[in-house]
């Protein structure tokens, strides 16, 4: 019979290849992790892994999105629409301003224009304070512009530098601010948010540059860090480092119908082609989140579509983090497929995939990945 010595000697020996296994990377293999300790995989980028290409249109306005109250009969109208490619980020802080403006008021009923992130948070936002809610939408989830977006939380293509004054850029500041807040109280697989490594590419930078979103409001954007060659897997020089959370619409919009529904919204498919329809509705105060439609019904000359286009790959698990700034390019690993993305078309009104471009865009990331340095593979 062994000695109690010798079998735990036998142990330790049958231990060691286990524990080699799970160690914290050394020092020459951190590049290939993230800050927090994450394996960085290769993204599997072919045509034949495609499995749907979709395009929409954000609803953009120059001088910013709009949130602001009016009052037209006996009815108080507020806006909340314009948000770029900020929807879904801006979606909690938007409406909470939004709220105020409605809780200025007398009133405990509101119509709330649009099913989308905007209308689906303004209308759950008026629900908490117990108010009773009605949305009116053309359109439900999964055929509104929220469900296009990629989902990343970073308030871009939200307005033109040189058309906004200070008042507006305090309303997308708190707006921010309270977004933020608001998201972090959903993270978890409810309501498809998670917290995600980023990784910006940097190059060479133009002196009078502005600073990225990140580096402008780093309160936003936990974990940054420059990485120089070495310290990153990727085939450039350097890249910005920074956490964000991540959206899935799939699953969040879904969530948000839910807990309207179970709170005791009312919904009705519908569709307005005039402003003065809106005065022949019952409710007191209209929240107005119409997006892009809001051009027309309320005569804004600020808005314009944003033409943007999105590939999916087949899931991919083991990717878990983002990539932006490929020239032009960006990727988000989701649960409904790997987001390929990469096109910004100004002022075109149709939302018809455009096929040619597919190519390009699939050959960009491709060539970006196959050089990305991946030891599992």
């Amino acid at each position: 019979m062994p000695s109690r010595r010798t079998v735990i000697k036998s142990l330790a020996a049958a231990a060691m290849p286990m524990l080699a296994g799970c160690a914290l990377p050394s020092a020459g293999k951190r590049a290939n992790y993230t800050l927090s300790g994450t394996a960085l995989r290769r993204v599997n980028v072919s045509e034949e892994r495609i499995i749907r290409t979709v395009a929409g249109l954000r609803p953009f306005r120059r001088n910013g999105f709009n949130v602001s109250a009016e009052r037209r009969n006996d009815k108080v109208l507020v806006h909340n629409y314009g948000h770029g490619g900020g929807g879904i980020t801006l979606s909690w802080g938007s409406s909470h301003l939004a709220m105020e403006l409605a809780l200025a008021t007398p009133h405990k009923q509101a119509a709330v224009l649009g099913c989308g992130a905007l209308g689906l948070t303004a209308a759950r936002l008026m629900q908490d304070r117990g108010w009773d809610v009605t949305i009116f939408a053309r359109d439900l989830p999964p055929h509104t512009t929220s469900n296009i977006a990629g989902g990343q939380w970073s308030a871009t293509s939200v307005y033109e530098r040189t058309s906004v004054n200070p008042r507006f850029m305090g309303q997308f500041e708190q707006a921010q601010a309270h977004s933020y807040r608001y998201f972090q109280n959903l993270v978890g697989s409810k309501y498809g948010v998670r917290w995600i490594t980023n990784y910006s590419i940097l190059g060479d930078e133009a002196p009078d540059a502005q600073p990225s979103l990140p580096e402008r409001y780093p309160q936003f954007y936990p974990q940054r860090a420059i990485l120089g060659a070495g310290e990153h897997p990727f085939p450039v020089e350097r890249v910005h480092h920074y956490d964000t959370m991540l959206v899935e619409p799939a699953v969040f919009l879904p969530a948000l119908m839910q807990d309207f529904f179970n709170a005791g919204g009312k919904m009705e498919v519908r569709e307005f082609h005039s402003a003065d329809e809106l005065m022949t509705m019952n409710e007191p105060v209209i929240i107005n989140c119409t997006g892009l439609g809001a051009k027309a019904l309320f005569d804004d000359d600020n808005m314009m579509p944003i033409k943007g286009q999105l590939s999916f790959l087949l899931p991919q698990s083991e990717v878990n983090y983002i990539i932006v700034g490929n020239g032009g390019l960006y990727m988000f690993p989701r649960s409904d497929g790997v987001l390929l993305g990469g096109t910004y078309e100004r002022d075109v009104y149709d939302a018809t995939p455009d096929l040619s471009k597919v190519p390009d865009i699939v050959a960009g990331h491709r060539r970006f990945f196959n050089a990305m340095d991946d030891p599992w593979s």
